[in-house]
């Protein structure tokens, strides 16, 4: 074979070298960020901005909002591609929390995907709503004399495991029972109990429908019972967004939207401690019918409102 020339080892001299500089980075995150929202806004995301900070922060491992730290520093190649790899993923129109992996709940940073629902605000306030109904029933306990009782919480239909996880490390006394009807759910669930550390000890997760997935021995002691069933009817709209990416079996509940919400209500009061209290998220127009039917159990019932000023949850009081 030829000896190479000079010019064609100074060729090959290029080349590496331009190979070493693409290894180490040449594109500067600002650059990326600027991509990243023209593409978004390309494909009609009405978020883009935010979606691109988020990508970027997720690759780089900045917390969010300090996006700005890393602006002026270049990008490695590998980075490189796992910022496309999302950026493709959100433009055909993945929920960015799916894009993400995780998403934030309160103070738990957990795992998400196709498998459960986004945690969204309005669930925040029904977990502070369930959180607020056990420091109640710990003071009931103190009161009574029998302070150092745990205080037994059933979170029905987990999902990710976003309220039940919520109590748990919020209320320290609290035993958690989790349940879902899906084993896809409740994977989920079991990767984002690994992650709360000691707190884990206090949650069990249990498979099957609503109540019927609670051990037996439970029945007429619960404190508190919380859930987020599906309540949407069938004949209701949803952005493609939602409709087209999150599980069906967490979304829908009926023509009207009651099948889920009606099946915890009438069996709660076999499971129920006489003091009990039950948390439920709903649609806005269903809260006055979700109410009437508790207060026809004899129940204290209130209507509570999400971030927005919407109705929608109600809790209920035996």
């Amino acid at each position: 074979m030829a000896e190479p020339t000079a010019g064609t080892a100074d060729a090959a001299m290029t080349a590496d070298a331009a190979m070493t500089a693409d290894a180490a980075g040449t594109v500067k995150w600002s650059d990326l960020l600027a991509e990243a929202v023209a593409r978004f806004e390309r494909a009609d995301i009405d978020t883009a901005l935010l979606d691109a900070r988020r990508v970027v922060e997720e690759i780089t491992g900045v917390p969010p909002s300090g996006v700005y730290r890393v602006l002026d520093d270049c990008a490695t190649t590998r980075a490189m591609a796992r910022f496309d790899e999302l950026v493709v993923r959100r433009e055909r129109g993945e929920p960015l929390q799916y894009v993400l992996g995780r998403w934030g709940f309160r103070t738990l940073d957990l795992m998400v995907d196709q498998r459960v629902l986004i945690p969204r605000p309005e669930t925040e306030v029904v977990a502070g709503l369930a959180i607020d109904a056990v420091d109640e029933a710990r003071g009931d306990r103190r009161a009574g004399g029998a302070a150092g009782v745990s205080v037994k919480v059933a979170d029905l239909g987990t999902g990710s495991g976003a309220i039940a996880l919520s109590v748990a490390v919020e209320c320290p006394d609290a035993r958690v029972y989790a349940t879902d009807v899906s084993e896809d759910a409740l994977a989920v669930a079991r990767a984002n109990l690994a992650g709360i550390g000691s707190a884990a000890r206090s949650v069990s997760l249990h498979r099957g429908d609503w109540f019927e997935a609670l051990p037996g021995e439970l029945q007429g002691s619960l404190d508190v019972v919380v859930s987020n069933p599906p309540y949407v009817a069938e004949s209701e709209g949803l952005p493609a967004v939602v409709a087209d990416w999150e599980p069906p079996t967490a979304l829908w509940a009926g023509s009207e939207g009651f099948a889920d919400l009606r099946s915890i209500v009438t069996r709660a009061p076999r499971w129920l401690a006489p003091r009990g209290v039950m948390v439920l998220e709903m649609s806005p127009p269903q809260t006055s019918t979700v109410r009437q039917w508790c207060s026809d159990l004899g129940w204290q019932a209130t209507v509570h409102p999400d971030l927005d000023g919407r109705p929608r949850a109600v809790v209920a009081r035996r």
